[in-house]
């Protein structure tokens, strides 16, 4: 069994101009809220668009044109912060900036709300951000977390406890520990019975695979987790037999449950109920051009972050190009760019 979670890219990644079906809401993600008028000022400023804040991203697309989009995944996120902003709808005015990094670049959005006086922007978007972060638990693999309390499980907000296991061992080490099994409907939780301490916490989100193996302590239970998270490979015994295999039972079946309706944790609402996002996205009309398949869209790099940079720096003249522009960085050369882009 092979999770398809494995696939959750919504939080995790920075995406432009994506298609019209990787804009509607995966299993366990929920619009939160709906901002019309919003203008994405480092990208498309003067160009009127709506936000959407979802429990796992922000998605920006122009009205104009719904191809011209983007998709933050909050995990993505950096910083969020407030400044002014030059923008050809308000002038200058106070701009949410956002600044992220997805594979190992970093991008730098501006936000501008067309609508004065207006904070929504603001606070939806640091609200839910915050939300994110701070239920991490229930997507992320953690070892040694303040997990117990009193021998009990500190439960979640929307978790719920099925099983309490006694007698399981964890194969981590030569000799094994004894320890206790939680099974909740968001996650497996172990931990030794000796040093409550010496825990690990499996949210489903984070299972590859579930299965019964052979190791040199006889048939234990084997979990695999993702390779985001490392690719753990974590064994458990737990005996007799008909016992082991009426765990990887009830684990298998609440894993299915959660993979066809995930609990990601974010809870935040607001007083007023957005619409469905499939009735706020428009239907992208198809071109009557041919797309070259190996051609790399070059949308992405208007977002690119430049450190603090405050203003433009002033214009030199390159007698090797015949034209003038802007300086590049300290510790940048002409030279070096041009060898970047070839």
């Amino acid at each position: 069994m092979v999770s398809t979670l494995d696939a959750l890219w919504e939080d995790r990644d920075v995406r432009f101009d994506i298609t019209a079906q990787q804009m509607k809401t995966r299993p366990g993600e929920v619009l939160i809220d709906c901002l019309d008028s919003i203008e994405d000022t480092k990208g498309n400023n003067g160009d009127r668009g709506r936000l959407l804040v979802t429990n796992l991203r922000i998605i920006w697309h122009s009205l104009a044109l719904p191809r011209v989009n983007l998709s933050v995944g909050y995990n993505s996120i950096i910083n969020i912060t407030t400044r002014t902003a030059n923008s050809k709808l308000r002038g200058q005015t106070e701009a949410l900036y956002i600044l992220t990094k997805s594979n190992n670049t970093r991008f730098e959005f501006i936000f501008t709300s067309v609508v004065p006086g207006s904070p929504r922007l603001f606070t939806s978007v640091i609200a839910v951000h915050r939300a994110y972060e701070t239920s991490k638990m229930y997507r992320d693999l953690k070892l040694r977390a303040a997990l117990i309390h009193n021998k009990q499980l500190r439960l979640l907000p929307q978790e719920q406890l099925y099983n309490k296991i006694n007698g399981v061992w964890n194969l981590s080490s030569d000799q094994g520990n004894l320890g206790t099994f939680f099974i909740t409907n968001v996650r497996i939780v172990w931990h030794a019975n000796m040093n409550e301490s010496f825990n690990v916490s499996i949210p489903y989100l984070q299972i590859r695979s579930i299965k019964i193996r052979d190791s040199k302590f006889g048939l234990a239970l084997v979990i695999e987790s993702s390779q985001q998270t490392g690719g753990y490979v974590l064994g458990f015994k737990i005996d007799p037999l008909d016992k082991l295999q009426d765990v990887v039972k009830e684990i298998n079946s609440l894993h299915k449950v959660y993979s066809a309706s995930p609990i990601f944790g974010v809870d935040y609402e607001m007083e007023e109920k957005p619409q469905p996002l499939e009735e706020l996205t428009v239907e992208q009309p198809g071109d009557d051009v041919e797309i070259e398949p190996d051609e790399q869209t070059d949308a992405f790099t208007a977002y690119f972050a430049d450190g603090n940079k405050q203003q433009d720096r002033e214009p030199v003249f390159s007698e090797e190009l015949g034209l003038a522009f802007e300086k590049p960085k300290e510790g940048f050369t002409l030279q070096g760019l041009w060898e970047v882009i070839s």
